[in-house]
């Protein structure tokens, strides 16, 4: 009889076991293994999902970073990792999870640590549910070529982040040079988002700003402070607008957000990087979100997600920024329409109907006219 090779010679002679009288097979049953599929949790976190979920308890926290197949959530003063249930619905149309949304989580009977151990082989708890967002700090997505319908005009919304009150939009008088077409998309992003911004020129012991800077933007009732996050000037005015209030920093690299955020969170010193000499370009110090309490109230938020939204703006989608423009914009004659010169625009005619702001329709134009350079 040929020597058998492999798996096979590992499994049991059941033939013969049969004639011996050794039948089993009313109390054996195959293992059954569940997959990720099955589960929609990765192998090494079946511990947690094989728990019933309706006996855990329940907390609600804030998702405060996001990782493949689950979220870093804020619960009470510390983070737990968390995977996404199976019975996980959020709403169409926009991203799932986002830092700042609040969640409901069932947390596992094992307890939890600190996030900052970065256990891999462990998982605290399961997202069950996602409240309402009241705010959104975001930026349109086109869906994979897979889920495209070409009869559906919906514009996928990647949200960065939710539930925000503030977009503080850091700035600096010099190195890095103040880049004023970036601070307008940030302005347009804010609005569309339904947050108040707020404009901190930083570095003011280095240079001052500008004075045709600060009254371009005073036009339109911005509210501006000029701090140095170095020596602490204008940071106690700065503290002022934020209490009580959750804050998301936005800017470019270089800026001084890093120093801006020792200086107005006591105890915290982050690592900060010079900008380099050659191209007086920042170097980016951020690599995760990060959550910090302010001492007269109210919460800071730091995530590399929004730098996102410095880059460039495809021309075609600045509209979207722009919401008193969308129950117009179908009833323009083109598709593509771009509301600039094509015949029967729509948006055109509601701004010399006085439908839409002049002002606001200048605002657009211009920044157009900068993406298309």
């Amino acid at each position: 009889m040929a020597k058998r090779k492999g798996k096979s010679r590992q499994r049991p002679d059941w033939h013969a076991r049969y004639e011996a009288g050794d039948d089993d097979s009313a109390d054996h049953k195959p293992k059954g293994k569940l997959t990720k599929r099955e589960v929609k949790l990765p192998p090494r976190d079946l511990e947690v999902g094989q728990e019933n979920i309706d006996d855990l308890p329940r907390a609600e926290g804030m998702v405060v970073g996001m990782f493949p197949g689950g979220a870093e959530v804020r619960i009470g003063g510390s983070v737990m990792l968390c995977m996404i249930a199976k019975a996980f619905r959020a709403p169409t149309g926009s991203t799932a999870l986002a830092v700042g949304d609040t969640v409901t989580v069932a947390a596992s009977r094992r307890g939890h640590h600190d996030a900052s151990g970065d256990d891999p082989d462990r998982a605290d708890g399961m997202i069950l549910s996602r409240g309402p967002r009241e705010t959104a700090l975001s930026r349109p997505a086109p869906r994979s070529g897979k889920r495209l319908d070409e009869y559906k005009s919906e514009v996928f919304e990647r949200v960065i982040a939710a539930n925000m009150d503030v977009l503080l939009i850091i700035a600096a008088t010099c190195q890095p040079p103040l880049k004023t077409r970036l601070i307008q998309r940030y302005l347009i992003i804010a609005e569309r988002g339904e947050m108040e911004p707020i404009l901190v020129l930083n570095k003011i012991d280095l240079a001052a700003p500008k004075a045709e800077v600060l009254e371009h933007f005073r036009e339109s009732n911005l509210v501006i402070v000029e701090v140095s996050a170095s020596t602490g000037q204008g940071v106690e005015e700065l503290s002022s607008h934020l209490i009580g209030r959750r804050s998301i920093l936005a800017g470019a690299s270089g800026v001084g957000k890093s120093t801006l955020i020792n200086r107005l969170v006591p105890g915290v010193d982050l690592a900060t990087r010079t900008v380099r000499p050659g191209d007086q370009r920042g170097r980016h110090t951020t690599s995760s979100a990060s959550v910090y309490e302010l001492p007269g109230g109210g919460m800071l938020v730091d995530t590399p997600g929004i730098r996102e939204l410095g880059l460039p703006i495809e021309p075609s989608e600045l509209p979207w920024y722009f919401p008193e423009f969308e129950r117009f914009t179908p009833d323009c004659k083109f598709n593509n329409c771009t509301h600039t010169h094509e015949p029967s625009c729509a948006i055109i005619q509601a701004v010399e109907e006085g439908l839409i702001p002049a002002n606001r329709f200048e605002t657009y134009l211009q920044l157009l006219s900068t993406l298309e350079e």
